[in-house]
């Protein structure tokens, strides 16, 4: 009997240390997408046949949970680093440029040193806080196509800040997926955020920029097709917060729980996620997705129920 509880701890173990040290790769290419404001309540009401597909055809769930504060740029530095805010330092909210990039080791700085080729796709310019230096191959802000956003976050008014429309995000992405194929990639999709912040959480007008959130993914999805990749690729969408009348940022459930979807190889077809799951555990399915070990003091753990 002693010998069998041996080898059943030398078992925990090896899989314990295979965990954390990544292993072989799971999958060749992992892209990141969030629906920024994407409440889970309002994404269910909303037309979106490609989310539902991916729904239907991988694994999800529907409570998974922000970081506190819930807002916009310290949940997507928890959702990219897998680290609370106390360890990332991202307190603040708005593209600042003084404030210098995150310290802590991102997604894309593991698979840099890794040797994979990493990008971002962003609708807002204050993503510039979670590029360090070499890490990402190809950062894309359309400046161009950006237009001015007025937002309130727990019932104060906040500076403007320029926001690209998903439609365009999804255009720029699809034409670098096609050229590059990129190991990790992020997209960032602004629409269902910016009609919260205008006309609110739920409303009709958050509804068509959930949908038109969805033609965006149905292009990022044509995309990987097309670029012969997507027997090889893993898709994690989730979010930042969900959001409450037209604001977000607290503590309640409304802005708290978000949705994580896995879609793609080797994910479990049609399963229901029953573990808790944190933004932090973003970043650690992709890197463990990648095969790239885990750096230390991570906070997320891999949703490893997802896969087979």
């Amino acid at each position: 009997m002693a010998a069998y509880f041996r080898r059943v701890l030398l078992a925990v173990l090896l899989c314990a240390f295979a965990w954390g040290a990544g292993g072989a790769p799971r999958a060749e290419h992992v892209f990141i997408i969030s629906l920024d404001g994407g409440k889970p309540a309002v994404i269910q009401q909303s037309p979106m046949p490609v989310l539902s597909q991916w729904v239907a055809e991988g694994a999800h769930t529907w409570t998974a949970l922000t970081i506190v504060p819930s807002q916009t740029l310290p949940a997507h530095a928890s959702m990219l680093t897998g680290v609370e805010p106390a360890k990332h330092k991202i307190l603040w909210n708005n593209y600042a440029p003084a404030a210098g990039v995150v310290r802590v080791t991102t997604v894309f700085a593991a698979a840099k040193q890794a040797g994979f080729s990493t990008a971002m796709f962003v609708g807002k310019e204050k993503f510039l806080h979670l590029v360090q230096p070499e890490t990402v191959d190809r950062f894309d802000y359309n400046r161009r196509a950006s237009g001015e956003v007025a937002k309130m976050e727990n019932g104060k008014k906040v500076t403007k800040e320029g926001t690209v429309p998903a439609a365009v995000v999804a255009r720029d992405a699809s034409l670098y997926i096609l050229e590059n194929k990129p190991n990790l990639c992020f997209i960032h999709l602004a629409d269902p955020d910016t009609a919260g912040h205008k006309h609110g959480w739920g409303s009709p007008e958050q509804i068509k920029a959930f949908a038109a959130s969805d033609a965006a993914l149905g292009v990022i999805q044509r995309a990987i097709q097309d670029a012969g990749i997507a027997g090889q690729s893993v898709v994690l969408v989730s979010a930042d917060h969900g959001g409450h009348a037209k604001t977000h940022g607290t503590k309640s459930p409304e802005d708290m729980q978000i949705p994580w979807i896995a879609f793609g190889r080797g994910v479990k077809p049609g399963f229901t996620v029953t573990v808790p799951v944190n933004t932090c555990d973003t970043a650690a399915t992709a890197l463990w997705l990648l095969g790239i070990p885990l750096p230390p003091g991570l906070d997320g753990r891999p949703v490893t129920s997802a896969f087979n």
